[in-house]
């Protein structure tokens, strides 16, 4: 039985103090998830990342894949892929509110958390500064932007999972 496909869509929800443009910086940036198996209902204990620059390929000449994961409990093969036309920034105007940064396309898994670590970047909403190596794993990060000799932060960091 070929493991069922799902797509989900990860929302990202932050209060930007004049920054706009948060992204996900470079094929290498890491998306730290805990995955559950639809099969038997296991959820990762670890935090497993995966990349856009690493790919594998799937059994059968299926084409490829993000990551493979065989379930501990039950060794069911899933896998999970970023796609990666579906990469959105979170702007200024988006503060405070849910928006879908990104969709991940599941066979025989779901994400049921997510952990936003390093290699964020954004700009200054109103200076086009540019601000990388952001780490949210602290939930809030906060720097200074010399252009406008103001603070520029990114605070709250919260999110969820929708099903598309």
């Amino acid at each position: 039985t070929r493991a069922a496909m799902g797509k989900f869509g990860l929302q990202l929800k932050a209060t930007l103090e004049n920054i706009s443009k948060l992204r996900p910086d470079g094929e290498d940036f890491r998306w730290f998830l805990k995955l559950k198996c639809h099969n038997c209902g296991e959820v990762s204990d670890k935090w497993q990342y995966i990349t856009l620059m690493h790919s594998v390929p799937l059994k059968g000449g299926r084409g490829s894949a993000n990551m493979i994961q065989k379930c501990k409990l039950c060794s069911r093969e899933n896998s999970i892929d970023i796609l990666k036309d579906t990469l959105k920034p979170y702007n200024a105007e988006d503060s405070d509110k849910f928006k879908t940064i990104v969709h991940f396309e599941c066979r025989g898994l779901e994400p049921v958390d997510f952990q936003p670590q390093a290699g964020f970047a954004a700009e200054g909403a109103e200076s086009g500064t540019q601000f990388d190596e952001i780490n949210l794993l602290e939930k809030d990060w906060n720097d200074y932007d010399e252009k406008i000799r103001e603070s520029v932060g990114i605070y709250e960091v919260t999110h969820k999972f929708v099903k598309i």
